[in-house]
């Protein structure tokens, strides 16, 4: 497995990489890797002849600069883990390589930005976007795997490749959940035994809203979940919304196919978000 930190290097390896013919799958992450990561990176190898994996943690993403500095950070762990999945490319940059000049670009996806995450991280999309797709014209991917965890990024990393006309297949994977249903995130390291143990009822109230789907509106389950959270000392909600998958709009009425339901949930200081379809 070959380590780059230079963005030249890594498109030169790359571009030589599809002169002859090889398929480029990738993989972005923000490090702190843990099996949902992986599970990304060996579906990549099955697909693609060569993989390449980013590890950076994008500062233009975080709006709250707390969460930035206690962002876990474990490179050396997470080449072994790479290696060991199959990857054959890591990227690995500091900020002052990835933005050497301020940023500037503006992106506007519309309704799919301003609901959710957006309306509690402004800014969080653009920076997500802009990572993005300076990563995807560095690696040069065929594929390029993203987790359905951060399901209203993959919906705005898809309008991201409509509007640069970017030659990328965008696969979305399954959400990687641990033996008690808790989605796997970075920020699971940093739960407290307490919260770690409290954070399982994330995805009860996910599953609980799935068991109603068939008998009752959007209005109705979300006050139902609402209420379930407030019982619970350890876990505060930020949102809870039932929306369609496509345009990530509220639903208020009866359930559809297609509709899904969101969480943000705070443990301490410490943000958990998922999501899971209702039909």
């Amino acid at each position: 497995m070959i380590t780059f930190k230079k963005i030249d290097a890594t498109h030169a390896y790359a571009g030589m990489a599809r002169i002859q013919g090889s398929s480029i799958g990738f993989v972005p992450t923000m490090g702190a890797l843990h099996d949902g990561h992986l599970s990304l990176v060996r579906r990549a190898k099955e697909e693609n002849d060569l993989v390449i994996v980013s590890i950076f943690v994008n500062p233009i993403q975080f709006n709250n600069a707390g969460d930035l500095e206690k962002y876990p950070r474990n490179l050396d762990r997470d080449i072994v883990l790479l290696e060991s999945a199959g990857c054959d490319v890591v990227f690995a940059p500091d900020a002052a390589e990835m933005y050497p000049e301020p940023i500037e670009k503006h992106y506007d996806f519309g309704g799919l930005e301003t609901v959710m995450e957006g309306a509690f991280r402004p800014g969080h999309f653009n920076g997500v976007a802009i990572v993005v797709d300076k990563l995807f014209r560095i690696t040069l991917p065929h594929r390029a795997y993203f987790g359905e965890k951060d399901y209203q990024q993959l919906a705005i990393i898809q309008a991201l490749v409509k509007q640069e006309k970017l030659d990328v297949e965008i696969v979305p994977c399954p959400i990687r959940r641990e033996h008690d249903g808790l989605a796997m995130s970075s920020r699971n390291e940093r739960l407290t035994e307490q919260m770690r143990a409290a954070a399982p009822a994330i995805y009860q109230w996910l599953l609980h809203a799935r068991a109603m789907a068939a008998s009752h509106t959007a209005g109705e389950i979300e006050k139902m979940v609402i209420a379930e959270t407030q019982k619970n000392p350890l876990l505060r909600l930020e949102y809870f919304t039932i929306a369609n998958e496509e345009t990530l709009q509220a639903v208020t009425g009866r359930i559809s196919p297609g509709d899904r339901a969101f969480i943000a949930v705070f443990a301490g200081d410490i943000r958990l978000i998922d999501n899971l379809k209702l039909i």
